[in-house]
């Protein structure tokens, strides 16, 4: 298992990380040979609105193990309107205030009367929420990741991610190797307080690296993101536990070998990145 995790987790890594990449030599975010786009990352607008499809669809069984429904067309919809809430009015030279206000309305209106077809007056308040639960969770976490990739460029964001997800490798590693004092076992039996010191550990160092290579922010700012993020991305892991213990289930799928599914790799940063967008407005403005 261990060994698939790492495998697996490197590897999205570097594809990750690449996708990442390409889309700043693009918009000539890191490229000194193409000039800076007006609208910024474009690519990875995509690659969001890619993961959320799966991810809609995980949320969607955890709920119907709770015989609750969300449904998926408008949800997904919905969560990919939320969460790309900075690129659409740079890309239509709009403004934000006005386009929030249209989409807030449409997945009020549009979820609502979604119900009513299906279920008229039945289970309204459950289902209802259970479709704003998935949209904002979904859509309103990412919303921050992009921001800060499109406001602060792709070096910050890499950083940010790097930080959470290694802290999540270390936090396997060593839990999995020298793991006893149990660190919430109500909610998530297997993390562990040595597993926690692991992810400190990872994450101090990526943080630091990060930071010192790339001029992003000093090292003593550094050590303290990689600290405070550490616990935040376990504290997004806890929160899909939550969920998946409501459900019953282990992972909220097999789609990635090693992981379970799409939300078992992303619950960390995408629980993060309300956080590390406030972090990076304190430092770096």
């Amino acid at each position: 298992m261990l060994k698939h995790r790492l495998i697996f987790g490197t590897l999205m890594t570097v594809l990750f990380a690449a996708v990442v990449l390409l889309d700043g030599w693009l918009d000539g975010s890191i490229s000194k040979s193409v000039d800076d786009r007006p609208v910024q990352a474009s690519l990875l607008c995509c690659l969001f609105a890619v993961l959320i499809v799966p991810g809609q669809f995980e949320l969607s069984g955890m709920a119907k193990a709770k015989g609750l429904t969300i449904f998926k067309f408008p949800s997904i919809v919905f969560s990919i309107a939320v969460a790309t809430t900075l690129y659409w009015p740079r890309l239509f030279d709009a403004s934000i205030e006005a386009y929030l206000a249209l989409v807030g309305v449409a997945t009020m209106s549009g979820i609502f009367l979604r119900h009513y077809l299906a279920y008229r007056t039945n289970n309204v308040i459950t289902n209802c929420g259970a479709n704003f639960l998935s949209i904002f969770y979904l859509g309103f976490f990412a919303c921050f990741a992009l921001s800060l990739r499109i406001e602060y460029g792709v070096w910050p964001f890499l950083m940010f991610i790097a930080v959470v997800k290694l802290a999540d490798i270390g936090a396997y590693t060593a839990g999995s190797l020298w793991g006893k004092h149990k660190f919430s076992p109500k909610i998530s039996p297997g993390k562990t307080w040595e597993g926690m010191a692991g992810a400190v550990i990872f994450a101090i160092v990526s943080s630091v690296l990060f930071a010192v290579v790339f001029a992003i922010m000093s090292w003593q700012a550094a050590v303290v993101f990689g600290v405070a993020f550490a616990f935040i991305g376990q504290l997004g892991d806890l929160l899909e536990s939550m969920l998946k213990r409501d459900a019953r289930q282990k992972d909220s799928s097999s789609a990635v070998p090693g992981f379970g599914g799409v939300l078992d790799v992303i619950d960390s940063p995408l629980f993060a990145s309300p956080f590390a967008y406030l972090f990076f407005t304190m430092i770096c403005r």
